[in-house]
Order: structure tokens, then sequence, then C-alpha cells
């Protein structure tokens, strides 16, 4: 079912001026439905989460029908709007990145985020316009979230890599770009130039550097993600509460409440 022009409309004014939308990764039904339960608003996959839940290593390692089949289970799962950490494409031409993206609209998708990797600028831009063109024609809409990784990378440095931050920025926005995630991005003068010379919502990760929210919002940052550090969390914990089990201890030792089995049956009836 491909969603409504509502639903989009509703995960576009998420990053409106004076926004800051905080969007947890998941990365399968249950983990969806954890953050709708505790007010997420919206919610993105982890490329890298998705794979490993299915057995497979991130980077486009996962076959695209299996990563269409988990994004089905949560959308399925919550009525908050579904982006997806979308790698570069799942394809290696823009006419088969657009067709994957339109096969995710269909199924429910607001967003996807789409990286540059270490390929020229050129190839992004040129999927960004084959799925906005490919989506028009097909009378869907989704929101397009260009990632920038020449920071992550460590491709340059200093002004340099900001200068090459921007002109990527700005090549994206003129491709058709609706947002512009530039990870690795923390200081305050970093943010404040990126969010004013790239025209579109600034989306940056979470990181114990980065400023207060009411700071960041100031600075012009409308969106914040996490990668996989969700489901790092909670393997963690389960690695813990397996090695106690292992040794005999019967009785799990958890900071704060533990989720209850009727708890959580209850998000799915």
């Amino acid at each position: 079912m491909s969603p409504a022009s509502g639903d989009v409309a509703r995960f576009r004014a998420l990053h409106a001026p004076g926004q800051l939308l905080v969007l947890p990764n998941v990365w399968d039904a249950v983990s969806a439905r954890l953050v709708e339960a505790v007010g997420g608003v919206a919610l993105a996959t982890s490329s890298a989460a998705v794979a490993w839940a299915r057995g497979a290593p991130d980077g486009e390692r996962l076959p695209f029908d299996q990563v269409l089949a988990a994004t089905r289970d949560i959308v399925r799962a919550v009525h908050v709007p579904v982006s997806v950490d979308f790698e570069r494409g799942y394809a290696t031409s823009p006419a088969g990145v657009a067709d994957a993206i339109c096969r995710l609209a269909e199924v429910g998708v607001v967003g996807v985020n789409l990286e540059d990797g270490t390929e020229p600028p050129e190839v992004l831009a040129a999927k960004l316009s084959a799925a906005r063109e490919a989506l028009q024609r097909q009378g869907l809409d989704m929101f397009l979230n260009a990632r920038a990784d020449v920071i992550l990378r460590r491709m340059l440095s200093g002004s340099e890599a900001l200068d090459e931050v921007v002109r990527r920025g700005k090549r994206y926005v003129e491709a058709g770009c609706d947002g512009f995630f530039v990870p690795g991005l923390a200081k305050p003068e970093e943010l404040v130039r990126i969010a004013e010379e790239v025209r579109v919502p600034l989306n940056v990760w979470a990181a114990s550097t980065l400023a207060p929210v009411e700071q960041l919002r100031a600075m012009g940052v409308r969106r914040i993600s996490v990668g996989p550090r969700l489901a790092l969390a909670a393997l963690s914990a389960a690695r813990r509460d397996a090695e106690q089990l292992l040794a005999g201890r019967w009785a799990p030792t958890f900071d704060g409440p533990m989720l209850t089995y009727p708890e959580v049956n209850r998000w799915f009836e």
C-alpha cells in the first residue's frame, strides 16, 4: 500500500523551521513498535541493523527483496511515518535506484536516505534526479535525504572538507533532494554554515559532542538520527543476560524496569 500524500506531508512538516526531529533507527517490527510506544513521532531503519537481523553484514549485502520485506513488516506495525536507510540505492544505475525507491513508496515508506559514499557526487545527483522523476511519473511522493560522506570518510579536512560538503549539498538540492545528511558534523560553526548555505533541512548523527537540543535547533539543525545505536544497545543487554544465564544466575540484572510479556504482546493486538 503506497503512502497517502498526507503521510509524506506529515513527515516533511516534522522538518519545518523551528522543528528538530529525533529519528530513532529500528530494524524490525518489534523495535519499530517499541519506538512508537515510547513516543517516537517518526522512525527510520538502520541498514546495518536490518542486515544483521537477517543474517547479513552491512553494505548492501542483504538482497533488496529482503530489505523490502523487512520494511513492509515495519510499516505495517506502526502508525507513524517510516523512512528507510537505503545506502547507495541497492542498484548500480540511476534507473534501478529509482525503481527500487518507487517499490518502497508502494509499501508505505515516506522517505529514504541515499549516500554518496566514495563515489563522485554526480553519481548520487543522477540517482536523486531519476528517483524524483520516477516518483512523479507514478503519482508518488517521498522525502529524499541525501547523505554526504566527506567528513565521515575523512576524504578532506578542515575548511576544504566544509567547502566540499557545501558544494555537494547544493548539487544534491539541484537534483531534487529534500534533506541533507552530514554524518560526522558536530562543531557549532560547521553546523551553522551548512544549515545556512545548503537550503534544505540539515540532518546529523547523535554524538556526545553535539550541543543540547535547543542550541541545535537555533543553529538550524532539523533532524538527528542514531544509526545502529539502538540495535547495539539491545544486543549488548541481551549478551549480558545470556552470559549471566550460562553462569547459572537465574534473575536478570537490568538497570531499569524490564518489559513484560503482556506489555509487548499488546503492541500487536
